[in-house]
């Protein structure tokens, strides 16, 4: 991750409990450490923000409403906090790379030709620590006639 996150980086980052589909779609997409801390940033950047001005009040309602119209509200404020005040932009920083440090990645078939392909990809994942997981399932393939891929991949 760029060692110097933007602002807009910082807040769709700490939103998306908020404008997901709800925890469920998150837990598929970071481990559990990782999800602990998307609340901590949107607390931070909360806090640092509130009371500001009514407009950037509502537009952090707003955004915790599920409605993304307030991002450049917020948005344009934090990167004003963020170039006056660099030690809570380190942190709000590291604590953004944490959370992208435990995101859940799978691939069941990326970057293939064939000429006729049926592929099966049941994959299931459950990450335990604070580190990216990655797990693909078939990557790179080639194949000019008729091919046949199962994959099942479990990941505990």
């Amino acid at each position: 991750m760029n060692e110097r996150l933007t602002a807009s980086v910082l807040v769709t980052l700490a939103i998306q409990e908020f404008v997901k589909s709800g925890t469920g779609d998150l837990a598929k997409r970071f481990t559990a450490e990782a999800l602990a801390k998307i609340p901590v940033l949107w607390e931070k950047i909360k806090s640092r923000l509130l009371d500001k001005s009514e407009k950037v009040n509502q537009a952090l309602g707003k955004l915790e409403e599920g409605d993304t119209t307030a991002i450049e509200t917020v948005t344009k404020n934090l990167d004003v906090i963020l170039d006056e005040e660099p030690d809570f932009a380190q942190e709000l920083r590291v604590l953004a790379r944490e959370i992208e440090a435990g995101k859940i990645s799978q691939i069941g078939l990326d970057n293939f030709e064939a000429g006729e392909l049926e592929a099966e990809v049941d994959q299931k994942m459950k990450a335990k620590t604070t580190t990216q997981t990655e797990q693909i399932g078939a990557t790179g393939v080639k194949v000019t006639g008729k091919a046949t891929i199962k994959i099942k991949q479990n990941i505990d």
